[in-house]
């Protein structure tokens, strides 16, 4: 119990101030388009090159990761990495310069989480598996990376120009980095998570992965919600101070709401889960994600109402750790956990995360900077009635359903 929380925190603000660096371009956006005279298609590009190398490398770390037992490295490796492409990030001069940065970026980001569901798969209590993923994935990058990184970033680049603000960044992962060398340690070797569906052997082909009902969902969903996120980071700052009017200091303060949101439904959300099961608060969670989009189009009255519909909105963002982790190590063989969450993270990276916002951003070109936000509802909706299809996994909710049937053989 001790252990795991120390696991939950420490990785969980590792994988924060990750998103932290991940996220500062989109916050940095309008200082950096006015600077390097970038267009929406080129705002939707850098977007997707970091999406793109992140799905690549979260498969392929999932991999790495399954296949030689090794987690510690790997996280290591990571943490420092991303940080030092912060710095690349401050130092781009052009398009190209700042588009490899990010592309870089991703690719040395993408294999963290995977591999960190993977070691709390191994090291949580199954009661309470689907809560501390949701925590571990979703809070400390939600709070740190969604909202203390426009406060502080912006306030930076206000002040100090928006390549300090990059260079700053880097500072907090590199810390993070000693105490995963302090206290992460690798897994014991016990089972990793439920039990795979019935008539499963523990050996099974990343072909049939993709036959198995639940996986098959959870990477169409993620295709949905991950466009749904990358979409709002990427435009949601673009739109409130180009067609909405707004000052920088009001983005910052909408943005930050943002994380603030997702850090408090990253606790309500999986636990919920676990009690009330996977598909029901998957489905409305999800549906609840166009009310982002839908408020800034439409309510023009006060903003801290404005705050109010985007804060309960985004709590479609505590979907993503139950599709990405949580339902995955519960559907599939333990041995292939990170595997199967690398591939799951991974194609909704490159299938929503690279390229929504590229076609966005040729859309907002033509049509305005509306159109990406009528794209993210729409992606927010077809992820809601994707759900409804998921099977159950939840462990409660599925000994709940299978006393009455034992009671009936008896």
């Amino acid at each position: 119990m001790r252990y795991e929380k120390t696991l939950i925190w420490v990785l969980g603000i590792t994988f924060g101030f990750l998103f932290f660096d991940r996220n500062a371009a989109a916050f940095l956006m309008p200082f950096i388009a006015g600077d390097l005279h970038l267009s929406n298609q080129q705002v939707g590009l850098i977007a997707s090159a970091l999406s793109f190398s992140w799905a690549v490398s979260a498969f392929l770390g999932g991999v790495l990761s399954d296949r030689t037992g090794r987690r510690k490295p790997i996280l290591l490796t990571s943490a420092v990495a991303f940080s030092l492409c912060s710095v690349l990030s401050g130092i781009a001069g052009s398009f190209l310069a700042l588009f490899a940065a990010r592309l870089l970026m991703g690719l040395v980001e993408g294999p963290f989480m995977p591999v960190c569901q993977s070691l709390l798969a191994a090291e949580s209590d199954p009661a309470r598996r689907g809560h501390n993923m949701g925590v571990m994935q979703n809070f400390g990058s939600n709070l740190l990376g969604s909202f203390v990184a426009p406060l502080v970033l912006v306030a930076i680049a206000n002040h100090s120009g928006w390549r300090m603000a990059f260079y700053i960044a880097a500072i907090p992962g590199l810390i993070m980095a000693a105490l995963i060398a302090r206290y992460v340690h690798e897994p014991a070797g016990r089972p990793a998570a439920a039990s795979p569906e019935p008539g499963m052997s523990s050996a099974i082909s990343y072909l049939a992965m993709l036959k198995l009902r639940n996986m098959l969902l959870c990477m169409l969903m993620c295709i949905f919600m991950v466009s749904w996120m990358v979409l709002g980071w990427a435009f949601l700052p673009l739109f409130y101070v180009r067609a909405r009017g707004l000052t920088t200091g009001e983005m910052s303060l909408l943005m930050s709401l943002l994380g603030l949101s997702a850090a408090f439904f990253s606790f309500l959300i999986p636990g919920l889960s676990d009690r009330l099961g996977r598909r029901p608060v998957v489905a409305w969670c999800s549906l609840l994600g166009a009310l982002v989009p839908l408020a800034a189009l439409y309510w023009h009255g006060s903003l801290y109402l404005l705050g109010a519909l985007v804060f309960i909105g985004w709590a479609a963002s505590a979907t993503l750790p139950l599709l990405m982790g949580t339902i995955p190590s519960e559907t599939i063989p333990a041995r292939y956990v990170a595997t199967s969450m690398g591939l799951t993270v991974g194609i909704g990276e490159v299938l929503g995360g690279v390229t929504a916002p590229a076609l966005a951003g040729t859309a907002a070109d033509r049509y305005g900077l509306t159109a990406p936000l009528f794209i993210q509802a729409g992606c927010a909706l077809a992820g809601a009635l994707t759900a409804l299809a998921l099977r159950e996994t939840a462990p409660q909710r599925v000994a709940a359903s299978a006393r009455p049937s034992q009671l009936a053989t008896r």
